[in-house]
């Protein structure tokens, strides 16, 4: 068997946001949020996985949206490139989807939790040892929890996670061993056989079951985030070499704009702002 590589945002919407996908995704979340335990029972899969065709191939993440059976809405995401300004994004994304639950006239009371559960292919907290990372509002001074607890953003970081197959304890640990290592096995982990739900998820992601449009369109998608990674890993070196993320400017502008035109498919403007020294209106005048 030879299945795909799940990191990959494609790849990870195909397999927990398929319409068919209720059953793994439970799975998943219960895994990740609650560790483990039941407290998921059902869900409904918003703007199911429909294998389109993949246009512009701009974005380097794709989302996965469900409401809960108890009306909460979480939104799960597979990032897989580092850039700067994405916790902006990921609670932007959250309270916009909180805001947007009621209609014109109804009261907040009908308004439902949201929870982000957001994946990451890299270290995002580097004060912290935590393989999951869990963020709720809480007061500063006394720490006790705001009581409607409505936000909260979930992170796991794949690679803190350093088991082998042969020590996965919980169900946890098989949903993470099987992000990250899914893509290198020849076959299901006897330790894994235990959760029909994760040997659904490796079926889905079995090669053989994937037709030639979708397995064109991974392969494309790998490729574009491979490059993207590249262009983002040059583009900081050319700016520290050239002094510019220093803000070294004087006699640059014509350097800082050739970088930042290869940004401007990867980096939001503020962060292409960072590392070339423009300004926020050169950036968007250049778009």
């Amino acid at each position: 068997m030879n299945f795909i590589n799940p990191k990959t945002d494609f790849a990870f919407k195909k397999i927990f946001g398929s319409p068919e996908s209720k059953g793994i995704l439970i799975s998943f979340l219960n895994a990740l949020i609650y560790q483990g335990e039941s407290i998921i029972e059902d869900l409904e899969i918003i703007d199911p996985y429909l294998a389109p065709q993949i246009t512009g191939l701009k974005d380097t993440y794709l989302d996965v949206k469900a409401k809960l059976n108890d009306g909460s809405l979480v939104i799960i995401e597979m990032q897989v490139l580092n850039v700067e300004s994405f916790a902006k994004r990921i609670l932007y994304n959250a309270a916009k989807a909180y805001s947007l639950q009621l209609n014109a006239g109804e009261g907040y009371r009908f308004l439902k939790p949201v929870i982000a559960l957001t994946i990451t292919d890299f270290i995002m907290f580097e004060e912290s040892d935590s393989l999951i990372s869990h963020f709720i509002f809480k007061e500063k001074d006394n720490n006790f929890t705001l009581p409607e607890g409505e936000l909260s953003l979930v992170f796991v970081e794949l690679p803190r996670f350093a088991k082998d197959s042969n020590h996965l304890d919980s169900l946890t640990d098989k949903w993470i061993y099987f992000l990250k290592s899914s893509n290198t096995l020849e076959s299901v982990p006897t330790t894994m056989v235990d959760v029909p739900e994760i040997q659904q998820a490796f079926r889905k992601a079995d090669r053989a079951n994937l037709s030639p449009q979708e397995l064109e369109d991974l392969e494309k998608r790998e490729i574009f985030i491979q490059d993207q990674k590249g262009i983002i890993v040059q583009a900081k070196k050319e700016a520290k070499k050239e002094g510019l993320i220093e803000g070294k400017m004087e006699g640059k502008m014509e350097k800082a704009i050739e970088i930042a035109r290869k940004l401007l498919d990867v980096l939001d403007d503020e962060t292409i702002s960072q590392t070339t020294g423009l300004s926020l209106e050169e950036v968007r005048t250049l778009r």
